[in-house]
């Protein structure tokens, strides 16, 4: 059993925290709005800590999963952040969608102070947090990765490390790269199948056990062909996602054409409203265009 913080208990760490309590460990929670701590202590075994300083005392692993550069910095550097709570030889593990340049920025504050630090983003959306079978990618040190393997495997189903720190969010940045453009793809083939008059369905079903099978064709074509999607990875937050890409591909020189297309796409599906739509709204915006 270990010792465990977890700041920010959004639509993923809130279930992540959860199985860090039902594995056994001792958790301590921090949350902006008091309120879902409170519920989440109704539901788990733990204890709620009024600020991530407070978190993380004692902790011997601070995980954290907010919702950008600037969030992260606050619960980290304030004078009531985590890193003034942490014990040196404590490690913070960053589950949020930062950019590498973060993680480089708190790496080195770490460093000063003693503690370690690890990027780990994940892939896999709150039902991949509900049920405990994220992907988590991660940057930093080898000798810290192996000391935290363990406690990830709570709501893991793989785990891996890409390289040094920044490493982890470089390769969450390829993941959103991938799913933008084949949500794109996918929402052009179920429109051009109806239009063909086509059964789109039985079309799905037939070429998912070909070459053009994808976890995204597997568990989105039914909610999209039924027009549902109050649920899953929400449209905004992929925008924010592609901000980051963008700001990084600007750094390194990489030519992002139909990432940027799609980002386009959804900055549409935006203005129809869709701001908290599953990424998979993209094909509302080809309906729109019959």
């Amino acid at each position: 059993m270990a010792r465990v913080a977890f700041i920010g208990l959004g639509a993923m760490g809130y279930p992540m925290a959860g199985h860090l309590a039902r594995n056994g460990h001792a958790v301590t929670v921090y949350n902006r709005t008091a309120a879902t701590a409170q519920q989440w202590l109704q539901e788990y075994s733990g204890r709620i800590a009024q600020t991530p300083a407070q978190a993380a005392a004692d902790a011997e692993f601070v995980m954290c999963c907010v919702g950008n550069d600037d969030d992260l910095r606050a619960v980290t550097l304030a004078s009531d952040g985590a890193f003034a709570g942490m014990s040196a030889g404590s490690v913070f593990v960053d589950h949020t969608t930062a950019s590498a340049q973060v993680a480089k920025q708190l790496a080195d504050e770490a460093q000063q102070r003693g503690l370690a630090f690890l990027d780990a983003p994940v892939s896999g959306g709150q039902l991949g947090a509900q049920n405990g079978v994220l992907t988590i990618m991660l940057g930093g040190a080898a000798e810290v990765y192996e000391r935290v393997a363990p406690i990830l495997q709570s709501y893991a189903r793989m785990q891996r490390l890409m390289g040094g720190v920044g490493s982890g969010q470089l390769i969450k940045m390829v993941n959103q790269i991938c799913i933008g453009g084949l949500l794109q793809g996918l929402s052009e083939a179920l429109h051009f199948a109806q239009s063909a008059g086509l059964d789109a369905e039985a079309a799905m079903q037939v070429i998912s056990k070909g070459a053009a099978q994808s976890w995204q064709l597997e568990n989105r074509y039914q909610t999209m062909l039924a027009g549902e999607f109050d649920f899953g990875f929400a449209v905004e937050w992929m925008r924010k996602d592609f901000a980051i890409v963008f700001d990084e591909a600007r750094r390194n020189g990489a030519s992002l054409p139909v990432t940027a297309l799609v980002d386009q796409f959804y900055a549409e599906v935006e203005a129809m409203g869709g701001q908290r739509w599953d990424t998979s709204s993209l094909i509302t915006r080809l309906k729109t265009k019959r």
